[in-house]
C-alpha cells in the first residue's frame, strides 16, 4: 500500500481557482530560459503539427529529463537546427506562425496521493492522470500515462469538448477500461485536481524523436493555492524517442547535461511539502524549484 499522505484535505472542486492564463510579457522582459526557447524555436526552420505526428508523434516512448541552463540550450539547440546538420535539423512545431506554446496541466489523483507514492516507490502499475490545456489553441484533453513492460511511456488521451470535465461518466469510463485493459487493476473510485501546471513549451522535432524544451513553469497546489516556481534561467528538457539514445540525447551528453529523476508532477509536490517522503526527487526539485525544501 502507498504511504499515507499528511496534506490537507481537499477542497470541494467547485472552490478551485480557474486555470488562468499565462501572461506573455515582451520578450526583452521575459525569463532567461523563456527568451532561449522562443528564440531557439523561431531560428528553427518550421514544421506542422500534422507532419510532426506522422514523423513523431510517440505516444509510446522513452523520455529523459534534463536541466540545462538557458546559455547551454541556446548553443546545443543551433547545433540541433542549424540548416547544414548532417541528417537533417530538427525543426520547430510551428501552428500559426506561433513555435511557442502556453501549457496548464490539471493534475489528478487520490486523496492518499496514490499515483504520486505509486511513482515514488516504483511501482510498475503506476499511472497519472491530467486534463492538458492547450492555451494558444483551446484544444482540451483528458489524458492517462501509463509505464509500459519495457520501461516505456505509454499515453492515452481523449479530447474533452466544451464543458467536459475529467470527472464526468465517458471519461471515467474512459479511465477505468484503461487501467483495467493495460494493467487488470480497477479505477480509483476518488479522484480531486491535485495540482496545477503552468509553462511555456517549444517542441523541436526530426524523424522519430522530439524534443520539449519547457520554461518559465509555476505549479500550484489546488488544495492550498501555494505555488512554487522554476528558476527563471533553467529550461526543462525532455527527449522523446521509440529507442534508448536519441540525437538529441547524444548532443545534451557533450555539452554535460545528463539526466535526472524528475517528473513535473512529483518533483513539484515534493518541493511544496517537504514533509512528504521524496527523497526520490528531492535532489532535482531543489535544483529547479527556487525556495524548495
Amino acid at each position: 500500500m502507498s504511504a499515507p499522505a499528511t496534506d490537507p484535505a481537499p477542497v470541494p472542486a467547485a472552490t478551485l481557482p480557474a486555470a488562468r492564463p499565462l501572461a506573455e510579457p515582451p520578450e526583452a522582459l521575459a525569463p532567461p530560459a523563456v527568451q532561449a526557447i522562443t528564440r531557439a524555436a523561431a531560428a528553427a526552420l518550421p514544421v506542422p503539427l500534422a507532419e510532426v505526428n506522422a514523423r513523431a508523434e510517440l505516444l509510446a516512448r522513452f523520455d529523459r529529463s534534463y536541466l540545462v541552463p538557458a546559455a547551454t540550450f541556446a548553443r546545443l539547440a543551433a547545433r540541433l537546427t542549424d540548416p547544414h546538420r548532417p541528417g537533417g535539423p530538427f525543426r520547430a512545431l510551428t501552428i500559426e506562425r506561433r513555435n511557442a506554446f502556453r501549457y496548464h496541466s490539471v493534475y489528478y489523483d487520490t486523496p492518499d496521493l496514490r499515483s504520486f507514492h505509486d511513482h515514488r516507490q516504483g511501482r510498475r502499475l503506476r499511472f497519472k492522470i491530467r486534463e492538458r490545456v492547450y492555451q494558444d489553441t483551446g484544444e482540451r484533453q483528458f489524458e492517462i500515462k501509463l509505464k509500459g513492460c519495457r520501461g516505456d511511456t505509454v499515453k492515452h488521451r481523449r479530447p474533452l469538448m466544451g464543458d467536459d470535465t475529467p470527472q464526468d461518466a465517458p471519461f471515467r469510463d474512459f479511465l477505468a477500461a484503461t487501467l483495467e485493459r493495460a494493467y487488470g487493476i480497477d479505477a480509483p473510485q476518488t479522484l480531486y485536481p491535485s495540482l496545477g501546471t503552468d509553462y511555456v513549451r517549444a517542441t523541436l522535432v526530426a524523424d522519430g524523436e522530439r524534443m520539449t524544451c519547457d520554461a518559465g513553469l509555476v505549479c500550484t497546489d489546488l488544495r492550498t493555492g501555494r505555488a512554487v516556481r522554476a528558476r527563471e534561467g533553467l529550461v526543462l528538457v525532455e527527449t522523446k524517442g521509440t529507442g534508448h539514445l536519441t540525437a538529441a540525447d547524444r548532443l545534451l551528453h557533450a555539452h554535460g547535461m545528463r539526466p535526472v529523476v524528475l517528473t513535473k508532477y512529483c518533483g513539484a509536490l515534493a518541493a511544496l511539502h517537504p514533509s512528504l517522503p521524496a527523497n526520490r526527487w528531492r535532489r532535482a526539485a531543489r535544483l529547479v524549484f527556487t525556495g524548495a525544501g
